[in-house]
């Protein structure tokens, strides 16, 4: 998978916001290049919500491990919840992580800084982990939708 098979992806789900920072729209220039996704069926971000998955193209302080600065890699962040995230890690998110490498690509692993807060990611999703990203990636957009029709009404 590539970052625009993602974005296109997830943005053929219904109430799906993509934000792509970048130059001139007053974001903060770490984020360019980035890509954040909301359910978000008005089209507007949403104030208080987080986004449900993200595509991050660099390091960022304190998140080098992944090493995104090799050329052409790049990170899916997933919060597919609790349940996703034991059935990939074989343990719950406030628990330690074994021994993952957070720069090894294909593989889910635990989100190297967010993983103790149920986060999942995969560096350059590929062959063996493509079909579980869109499966975790369509996880995290229910669970976001269901909480916005919660908080909605």
């Amino acid at each position: 998978m590539n970052i625009d098979e993602i974005i296109g992806f997830l943005g053929d789900l219904d109430g799906v916001l993509a934000v792509s920072p970048g130059p001139g729209d007053g974001s903060p220039e770490i984020s360019w290049g980035d890509t954040f996704f909301y359910y978000s069926p008005d089209g507007v971000v949403p104030g208080a919500a987080q986004p449900f998955a993200t595509i991050v193209t660099k390091n960022c302080p304190g998140d080098e491990s992944s090493r995104l600065d090799r050329p052409d890699t790049f990170r899916v962040n997933i919060a597919a919840g609790k349940e996703s995230f034991v059935a990939r890690t074989g343990h719950a998110p406030r628990e330690p992580a074994v021994d993952d490498d957070p720069g090894v690509t294909d593989t889910v692993i635990a989100h190297p800084v967010y993983g103790s807060v149920g986060w999942l990611a995969v560096v350059n999703p590929g062959p063996r982990t493509g079909t579980a990203t869109r499966e975790l990636l369509h996880t995290a957009y229910r669970l976001a939708r269901s909480r916005h029709e919660r908080r909605t009404g």
